[in-house]
């Protein structure tokens, strides 16, 4: 482990660690706001405001399970040090701008989980991982979007068949109205997520320098500084991510974004609830198109969903090994 860093250093590992987290948000905008622009229920910047706003406020409704799972459950404590965490948020920031420059939706929380497994296995080896951790996240990433998608298409069939005696003008309003909620839903599961992990981050940094005592906590203004990170990143919008998953993969009614919102919300909250590190990515595009194949299959671009699941594949091993660069370039720097 490295020797204590002075407090300039460590302050500015903990503003890279937010910089990740405004990131996140940056990115991951369009999870929380896709559907609800593309039915154009709410305009873009009115619906980027109402997803920040629930993006922060998450922390008053979950734990800090998922913190915890990042912090001591992928790779092992005593591996972590400045240099680790350095390296697992380059790995991860440089993924996520890539991705972002191309339009991409792919997942910032396994960009995140490959840094740290690269950097930590650059360090140890294979034994720095701890595999029931990772393992248990590897596995979310193929059931996030298949919940996301089995719980969407479970609504639409619900929600058609209550339906079936009103009028389309009625119905059209109605869920109009209800997307409010199901978006409120899903940021609000965002925020409970994805902030979570940047906590994670910071808190194992602050332990591995002795700043947290014998005992691995999150205090509460790292909290409210990764919570406002990722609301503030929200807030500036991912419009070429937008325009992929509200647009391009297919077209959504407000009937179809309320149930694609509420299943993906349900998925969080579960995952939340449980301490599992999933994808909010992964999530809201298996319920995108879980509510286009319910109308039917051709309705699904399923090119543009294919070339998506491509990225959520390359997405650990590709973040894990800049972030194995860059400790190995530290290395050599130092």
């Amino acid at each position: 482990m490295d020797a204590t860093l002075g407090l300039p250093i460590l302050t500015i590992l903990i503003a890279v660690a937010l910089l990740f987290d405004f990131l996140n948000g940056l990115h991951d905008a369009a999870n929380s706001i896709a559907t609800i622009v593309s039915t154009r229920v709410l305009r873009p910047q009115y619906a980027v405001v109402w997803a920040a706003f629930f993006n922060f406020v998450a922390f008053l409704v979950f734990g800090l399970h998922v913190a915890n799972t990042i912090g001591t459950g992928i790779i092992e404590p005593s591996v972590v040090d400045a240099t680790v965490i350095f390296a697992a948020l380059v790995g991860a920031i440089v993924w996520n701008v890539i991705t972002w420059a191309l339009g991409i939706p792919s997942s910032s929380s396994h960009a995140l989980i490959g840094g740290l497994v690269g950097a930590g296995m650059a360090k140890a080896g294979i034994s720095a991982a701890v595999w029931s951790g990772l393992s248990k996240t590897l596995l979310a990433i193929v059931l996030s979007p298949l919940v996301g998608f089995l719980l969407a298409l479970v609504l639409v069939a619900i929600v058609s068949w209550l339906s079936v005696r009103s009028t389309p003008f009625a119905v059209d309003r109605a869920f109009r109205i209800l997307q409010f909620a199901s978006a409120s839903l899903y940021s609000l599961g965002h925020g409970g997520n994805d902030a979570q992990k940047t906590m994670g981050i910071i808190a194992v940094l602050l332990y591995s320098q002795g700043h947290l005592g014998d005992t691995f906590e999150i205090p509460f203004w790292v909290v409210l500084a990764c919570q406002g990170a990722m609301a503030l990143g929200t807030l500036m919008g991912g419009w070429r991510i937008v325009r992929t998953m509200g647009l391009r993969i297919t077209k959504l009614t407000p009937m179809q974004g309320f149930c694609a919102e509420t299943g993906g919300a349900v998925t969080l909250f579960m995952a939340t609830y449980l301490g599992v590190p999933v994808s909010t990515t992964h999530t809201i595009t298996g319920a995108i198109v879980g509510v286009g194949a319910a109308r039917r299959l051709s309705a699904v671009r399923w090119n543009v969903a294919s070339s998506i699941v491509y990225a959520w594949v390359i997405t650990i091993p590709a973040s894990a090994a800049v972030a194995a660069a860059s400790y190995w370039a530290v290395q050599i720097l130092k």
